[in-house]
């Protein structure tokens, strides 16, 4: 082989081996990462998290009458671990019996002494009445007697005999008084033992109620189902220590795992995209390869308060279309909300996107085995992707990482449209 072949065989080599380390070294493939301009329907989505709940479930309630009882809080002393299966009857809570202990000693203690009051009061209306009867006896005899002494003063003076006629009228007016006293006696004394045979009643029913009452304290399952705790006011679950009243008596709920859905919240900023009837993709963190969808069908008019910051936010209720034994209650769900789509657009992923202040945003484009610095114009976003407006065509690679020697190239302005 003759020199000049030989040299020209080595560059050869050469230029090959730079070639390929330009090209397919795995520092270069770490550094210099690009992706296509892609062209085509854009999603427009609001994404939130939010929790799994059922649509529907059965309350599991603590005991309903305590409000007449005057018993208005009732702690929970024992409760079953959430996720728990059960069947109808089976037991789900304890709830502190204190309160209603104390009142079942005070009414068997009221008890006692209304039944004593009773019984006197009863033995008292006996004996009275007795007496009353005998009383108007001894008045009938007396007047009986005068009427004798008036027939065998027929032959003594006049006023003998007028002596004996006053006597006669008195008696009467006596026996007749005695007889209306005995029936408005008869009536008070009737009077007084329906009032005490009423606190009587009273009593036993109480106690007939704080009876029943202190079974409900024992918290049993209405239905076949898993033991879901209630949230309180505040959002926290509630557990051994909480309460109950006879305003909020759910101690736990049974959830139909049928129906579920997604309860998130939506700030105030993307609330006014959100409407009912919506799509939205789901998925899981439990299970991060499963892909569920649902449709928005709850969106709230008032805001409330985010407790984690000073934002307003609005509850959002998405359905999930499809039924999955593997969903359960409190599992933490990512909502994409499809809020709209655009037809036939550019579009790259936020990451190509940069900015210099807020006057500039451009990306790096790649230009044969360089890469030119160019201003964009974005339009509308979503979690992964920019709407490019104008300063890209299709098929362009863009930038996803930021290349060497960035802060020595000049933007390439974007043209003012005519």
């Amino acid at each position: 082989m003759s020199k000049k072949k030989l040299i020209i065989s080595i560059a050869i080599i050469m230029l090959l081996f730079v070639s390929y380390k330009y090209f397919f070294s795995d520092t270069k493939n770490e550094s210099d990462v690009f992706v296509e301009v892609q062209q085509g329907e854009f999603e427009i989505n609001v994404f939130t998290t939010g929790e799994l709940e059922a649509k529907n479930s059965v309350d599991i309630q603590g005991p309903s009458s305590v409000r007449q009882l005057g018993i208005w809080q009732i702690k929970i002393s024992d409760l079953v671990p959430e996720g728990t299966n059960v069947k109808q009857g089976d037991y789900v809570a304890a709830l502190d019996k204190a309160e209603i202990s104390t009142k079942l000693r005070d009414a068997a203690s009221e008890l006692d002494k209304i039944q004593s009051q009773f019984t006197q009061t009863k033995l008292d209306t006996t004996l009275q009445m007795r007496q009353s009867r005998d009383d108007m006896i001894n008045m009938q005899f007396d007047l009986q007697q005068k009427e004798i002494i008036l027939e065998q003063s027929a032959f003594e003076p006049p006023a003998t005999i007028r002596q004996a006629q006053l006597d006669l009228e008195k008696s009467k007016r006596t026996f007749e008084q005695a007889k209306k006293n005995y029936y408005v006696k008869e009536k008070q004394l009737a009077a007084k033992m329906q009032e005490v045979s009423a606190s009587l009643n009273q009593t036993n029913n109480k106690l007939d109620m704080l009876n029943n009452a202190l079974k409900e304290f024992t918290v049993v399952a209405p239905k076949d189902g898993m033991v879901i705790y209630q949230r309180e006011w505040n959002g926290k679950k509630k557990g051994v220590g909480s309460s109950v009243s006879p305003w909020e008596p759910t101690v736990a709920t049974l959830p139909d795992l049928s129906t579920m859905i997604s309860k998130t919240y939506v700030n105030e900023v993307d609330i006014r995209k959100v409407e009912m009837n919506q799509k939205v993709k789901v998925t899981l963190d439990a299970y991060p390869d499963k892909k569920l969808t649902g449709i928005v069908t709850a969106v709230a008019n008032v805001g409330e308060q985010n407790p984690k910051s000073d934002a307003k936010v609005f509850e959002v209720s998405i359905q999930i279309n499809e039924k999955d034994t593997t969903l359960r209650p409190s599992m933490t769900t990512g909502n994409n909300i499809i809020v709209g789509k655009l037809k036939n657009v550019l579009f790259i992923p936020l990451e190509a996107i940069h900015h210099d202040g807020d006057s500039l945003t451009y990306a790096f484009v790649k230009d044969g085995l360089s890469f030119v610095k160019r201003e964009i114009k974005i339009g509308q976003t979503n979690e992964n992707n920019a709407v490019v407006k104008q300063g890209l065509a299709q098929n362009e690679m863009v930038y996803l990482s930021m290349p060497e020697d960035k802060d020595k190239l000049k933007v390439e302005k974007l043209k003012a449209k005519k």
